[in-house]
């Protein structure tokens, strides 16, 4: 079974749009280093996330040290996203994001690496009911606070639509 490193930006999506239980019955696992558990999950429901089969995976001195490097190349980056790429990076994982620089030097590292859109269309493949993956998007979409594109967000509403 293929594991997903998540950051925080795509639970947070799958969050607004009540998908969350949906995106850990798909056939990947869903992953994330501690430290992100620890600083952003732990305190704002976490425990939910680990009951549903969430994997919180320490990363070695090695893999420690690899995640400070990628701050020091790109000071912008958090610690916790530093460490998902790391994970990711050194189980040969595949990363979730959707933060753009973090997604760059994932790109540099050849880390395969996708956003929430991609995760909402394998949901679709899956076969998740299409009145929720509409109503998720829906919620995303008319959030305040949304980063991902509207016309990427339109395309996939009229898709799971027809």
């Amino acid at each position: 079974m293929r594991v997903l490193v998540s950051d925080t930006s795509v639970l947070i999506d799958l969050e607004r749009g009540d998908l969350i239980e949906a995106a850990f019955g798909l056939s990947f696992e869903l992953a994330v280093p501690d430290v992100l558990y620890r600083r952003e999950l732990e305190e704002f429901g976490g425990q939910r996330f680990v009951e549903l089969g969430l994997r919180v995976e320490e990363l070695e001195a090695e893999g420690v040290a690899h995640a400070q490097t990628y701050r020091q190349r790109v000071p912008r980056l958090s610690v916790p996203d530093s460490f998902a790429l790391a994970l990711a990076q050194r189980r040969e994982w595949v990363l979730l994001t959707g933060d753009g620089a973090l997604r760059q030097l994932a790109t540099a590292e050849q880390v395969e690496c996708h956003g929430a859109l991609w995760l909402l269309d394998r949901m679709f493949e899956e076969g998740v009911a299409r009145r929720l993956l509409l109503d998720g998007l829906t919620a995303i979409s008319d959030h305040p606070r949304c980063r991902l594109p509207a016309r990427e967000l339109r395309a996939r509403i009229q898709r799971y639509g027809n």
